[in-house]
């Protein structure tokens, strides 16, 4: 019974992982809006002016996501 438990928990927990589906670089927008559900061109839009007003760092930020997070698992 312990295990069902654990299992189900587990399947409910929201993984960050690099989209596959919606992406237009390496899919680090795309993986990060279905996780927090927003649309993905609206982090699109927050990380240039990030980048272009923050001189570099949403650029510098992007590159560190696509080095860190993990691609999603294949749809089989």
């Amino acid at each position: 019974m312990t295990n069902n438990v654990l299992n189900d928990a587990t399947d409910q927990v929201k993984k960050l992982r690099r989209s596959r589906s919606d992406k237009m670089i390496a899919g680090v927008c795309g993986g990060v809006a279905k996780m927090i559900g927003v649309d993905a061109a609206i982090l699109r839009i927050i990380l240039v002016a990030a980048t272009l007003l923050g001189f570099g760092t949403g650029a510098i930020l992007y590159v560190a996501a696509w080095i860190l997070m993990p691609e999603e698992d294949a749809a089989v």
